[in-house]
């Protein structure tokens, strides 16, 4: 049975707040990490003007097969991040589409979004597992996943094409939901 996405809400901690994606976000987003190719490189051509940016922000929004939130730090927009739909995985829910501008890579941002949203996904929803998935050649990204104690279930190989023309091989982690508290606990206890 594939579990029903979840509608955005306002998850708040106190470092980050997540809330429904809008066009109203645009304008900071794009301040913190459009037109920045680095930002960009793993997700989509690079939306090198707020209209841009607004089309992304658009097609995730008006996506089934997402729910996406702004991340707000500061009371600024500085990336966002999204529920993806799985189909054919039994109650299962994605973490994707993420992005955050490059000022807050390595910073208590990622943390405190994953433990939000994956908290809501076990927490509020009847979800048995939540994936993540990353290009092979994105280290950075597969480094932070396999922090969060996602488990390394395999690779896809040849998953779909670059905006580039070449051929992404996909690394996907899960976390099951027995072995959460484990993990939060000790990402909540290195936060302090």
């Amino acid at each position: 049975m594939t579990a029903t996405l979840p509608r955005a809400t306002v998850l708040a901690d106190g470092v980050v707040r997540l809330e429904p994606l809008s066009e109203n976000h645009v304008p900071d987003l794009f301040e913190a990490g459009g037109g920045d190719d680095e930002v960009w490189r793993w997700l989509r051509p690079t939306p090198h003007t707020k209209e841009d940016l607004t089309t992304l922000a658009r097609r995730l929004v008006d996506g089934p097969e997402y729910t996406p939130f702004a991340v707000v730090h500061d009371g600024r927009a500085i990336g966002w991040t999204s529920y993806v739909n799985v189909p054919g995985y039994a109650l299962s829910v994605e973490i994707g589409f993420t992005w955050y501008g490059r000022a807050y890579w390595r910073t208590a941002v990622n943390t405190a979004c994953k433990i939000l949203l994956i908290d809501h996904a076990f927490d509020a929803h009847d979800y048995n597992r939540v994936v993540l998935k990353t290009d092979h050649l994105n280290t950075r990204s597969q480094q932070a996943i396999a922090r969060l104690g996602a488990v390394h279930e395999g690779t896809l190989r040849r998953h779909r094409v670059r905006p580039d023309g070449t051929w992404r091989d996909s690394v996907y982690f899960g976390i099951l939901r027995e072995e959460w508290p484990a993990h939060r606990a000790r990402l909540v206890g290195g936060r302090r």
